[in-house]
Parts: structure tokens; sequence; C-alpha cells
């Protein structure tokens, strides 16, 4: 399949976010002194909105769910962000997608100015035609809303050339809801079994199946 629009997700996708996400997570618990913290949690606080995350795996009330996520984003974005590696071969991946003239783009739960931080310190904006990223409020970061207005914004209409590439069952219920082809990345945080679940049009293990998938 000849790919022509190629959508990233970027924790887990692109860079492994593990560490920089799991002392902002300590960080935010620590502040509201809630005990509890272990590294399965942080394998499912990865993928959906930060609210989400604290309210449900926390049972955090409205209140108490903002302090915990201004919390996390005060390490975040003093340390957590740069806490943070690109996967092996993705920066030459986008680099060779870029340079077969396909257009690249990251849609990300990740507050947006965070990722636009990331997304330049590995150097990754010189092949990325656009990124959109979740509002401070978590408003409007399901990521089906987040693909949709990215393709809006960029005049890309729903297409089996057009593909969103993710970790988690979030960015295949977003493809499927917008009406793209969606890979299934085993490297990140998702399980294969709940990826599988989503029926996702290709599931790779490797960045260098990936590679293979989109350039072959």
């Amino acid at each position: 399949m000849p790919f022509t629009h190629i959508l990233f997700d970027l924790d887990g996708t692109l860079t492994n976010p593990r560490l920089g996400i799991g002392n902002s997570l300590k960080y935010a618990l620590r502040q509201m002194q809630i005990d509890g913290y272990n590294d399965a949690l942080l394998e499912r606080f990865i993928g959906p909105p930060l609210q989400d995350g604290f309210k449900n795996l926390f049972g955090l009330n409205e209140r108490n769910t903002e302090l915990a996520v201004e919390h996390f984003r005060a390490y975040f974005g003093d340390k957590g962000w740069h806490e943070n590696d690109p996967f092996s071969g993705i920066l030459e991946l986008l680099e060779e997608l870029h340079f077969s003239g396909k257009r690249i783009y990251v849609v990300t739960s990740k507050l947006e100015k965070y990722a636009k931080m990331i997304v330049q310190h590995f150097e990754f904006d010189r092949y990325i035609d656009d990124l959109i990223g979740a509002e401070a409020t978590g408003k409007h970061s399901g990521k089906g809303q987040l693909i949709g207005e990215l393709m809006e914004r960029n005049r890309i209409l729903p297409s089996s050339s057009v593909v969103m590439i993710g970790d988690t069952h979030y960015d295949m219920i977003g493809a499927k809801e917008q009406n793209i082809s969606s890979i299934a990345v085993g490297y990140g945080f998702g399980t294969n079994e709940t990826l599988r679940a989503c029926n996702p049009d290709y599931l790779v293990e490797t960045v260098d199946e990936l590679a293979e998938l989109l350039l072959g």
C-alpha cells in the first residue's frame, strides 16, 4: 500500500518517554500524598489524556484531578520532557520518508507545547509537516478528534493511503473514526492483545518492520 500521508503518535511510537512520564507521575502522586505507584500503573497511564489517567486510575474528583495534572506538568515541563529517547532507527525512518516525498504528521494526546519541544529537541521537526496535540484543559484530546482536526486543516481527505501509526488502542480507534488506515506498533506501551482486538490494518513488532512497510 503506497501511503502518501503518514500520521505518527509520539509517546511509545516515535520516542520512549517511560522515564520522564514515570518521574512526573511519581512527583504528582507525592505532592497529592497518594501511595501506590508501580510500573504496571505507568503502562496504563501512557496513551490516554492525563485527566483520564488520574480520574480513572486513582478515583480523583474533578478538582483533585486538575491539581494532580498541574503537579505532573510542573515536573514534566521542567525535567520530564527530555527524560526521553527516540526509538532506534526512528530519525532515519523519518528522514527517508521525507525524502521519498511522503507527508509526515504527529498526532498526540500529549500537551501540544511539550510535543513541540520534544519534536524540536530530537530534530524530528525537519521532516514533519504539521503537529497537533492536546489543549491544557484536556478537552478535545480524543485521538479521533485530533486526527480529524489535523486532516481538516491540512486538507487531507479520508482514504486508505492516509495512515495513523500508534502503539495503543486509542490510535487504532481514532483511525477507524476518521476512515483512514492504521498500523499498530508492538514495541510501545500497548499490548498485542489490545491492539489486535482493534483489528488494525497492519501490526509490526519493530521499527525495521515499520520502515519496510512504509518504504517497501
